[in-house]
């Protein structure tokens, strides 16, 4: 089995691959299978035809109820006039969340069986997130995380029997397996230390443990690089890119359904409903412009593919509430100014943009496009003194998205050659 920096020497479309484990399915084992235990060795990081399983969008779909319940709170914690509690409480929940699902999908593109074992594990993970979600609510009004981290240790005490499991199944990769596993309980048992730490030094001693969270697998894939397959994590990034993009599609809803109940003027919030759903597609058209696999090649790329990623994702959950802040200000249920409104919304944006083209637009950009996507998220933040709210910002993002028509991304011979 080749190591990762091995593997993205061939080309993209090349099909030299081990023997599927798996037969009858590239992603998932006969049924036959799940009736035993699949050893747990590496996936062929080369192995064509590799998409999310079910079992990998059945597990996505907690994080839809995670995010939403987590821009909820931060949309009323900025209606409330909470800014700075309120953007901080997101994001430390958030960074719990982005965890729990980005460890997940890292462990899965090497090492997933699908057999009943990894299923049943997968579903505790699951049971985990729901639990974290439970607290979050606490998290926001009193800063009482015992439910979230109660959550976060449940999941990740299953990712640690993963681990433990990969270690025993792929002597190759046992090494950095278990310094994964050893690396992730110690961090468990300063989490669960946190809880009884006074509530003054919570923020700084959580950022600390969040940092000795991210820590770990700096450390453990310098024992031996994990064969992830880049096609794979790569389409695992852009369905949960979709999962947050949705969640402003479902504040334009929210808008034309207080527009109809005549909660406020009818043109304004009909208004902000067709910007926003513009908006969104802008920002799906921005994102999936690059061609995603070729960005991660080797250890250090896919750490800052992975690791940048926490702020596009934050700006793209923070974005749906800053939406519903702006249909509160219209319909005057806001303590926010117009102007602090509409800035919960731009900020969003400039950040997911700046964030985006920095991860993965710049590289394949050419002149035109490197100048006018950072531009582009400059300018935006110039709409809060635009008379007529998120206006502006939806045509700045409108003119972006005709620059990259006109300029399609570029493919290097040593991109194509990874």
């Amino acid at each position: 089995m080749h190591n990762a920096g091995q593997n993205v020497r061939r080309n993209i479309g090349e099909n030299v691959h081990a023997p599927n484990p798996y037969p009858g399915s590239v992603n998932s084992p006969d049924s036959s299978a799940l009736s035993r235990l699949v050893p747990m060795t590496a996936r062929d990081p080369h192995e064509p035809g590799r998409a999310a399983s079910p079992l990998e969008l059945f597990f996505d779909l907690v994080f839809v109820v995670a995010v939403s319940v987590a821009a909820y709170e931060l949309h009323h914690a900025l209606t409330e006039g909470h800014v700075l509690d309120g953007v901080l409480s997101f994001f430390l929940v958030f960074f719990a969340i982005w965890w729990a699902w980005m460890n997940f999908t890292w462990f899965a593109t090497s090492f997933d069986t699908d057999d009943w074992l990894y299923r049943v594990t997968t579903f505790v993970q699951m049971g985990g997130v729901l639990v974290l979600t439970a607290g979050i609510h606490d998290a926001f009004e009193d800063h009482d995380f015992t439910t979230t981290v109660v959550g976060y240790v449940i999941m990740r005490l299953a990712m640690i029997s993963q681990w433990l499991r990969a270690s025993r199944g792929s002597a190759e990769h046992r090494r950095t397996a278990r310094a994964y596993a050893g690396g992730i309980a110690a961090v468990q048992v300063l989490w669960v230390a946190f809880l009884a730490i006074p509530d003054g030094v919570r923020v700084p001693v959580f950022l600390l443990l969040a940092l000795a969270e991210i820590a770990v697998p700096v450390v453990a894939e310098r024992r031996g690089l994990t064969p992830w397959h880049r096609h794979h994590v790569t389409e695992r990034y852009g369905l949960f890119t979709l999962i947050l993009l949705g969640e402003s599609l479902l504040a334009s809803t929210n808008a034309l359904i207080e527009a109809r109940d005549g909660e406020a003027d009818l043109l304004p919030l009909v208004s902000i409903a067709v910007l926003t759903f513009v908006a969104t597609a802008a920002l799906w058209w921005i994102y999936f412009w690059p061609t995603h696999q070729l960005i991660i090649t080797d250890l250090r790329s896919s750490l800052r593919y992975g690791y940048s990623h926490l702020f596009v994702f934050a700006a793209a959950g923070a974005l749906s509430a800053g939406i519903e802040v702006e249909i509160d200000a219209l319909s005057d249920h806001s303590e926010l100014s117009d102007l602090a409104a509409s800035y919960t919304v731009t900020v969003p944006i400039a950040i997911f943009m700046l964030g985006t083209w920095w991860i993965a637009m710049r590289a394949q950009a050419d002149r035109w496009v490197n100048t006018v996507v950072p531009l582009g998220a400059v300018l935006v933040l110039l709409d809060p003194v635009i008379p007529v709210p998120f206006t502006f910002t939806t045509l700045i993002l409108v003119a972006v998205v005709v620059v990259l028509v006109l300029h399609p991304p570029r493919v290097s011979a040593s991109h194509a050659d990874g």
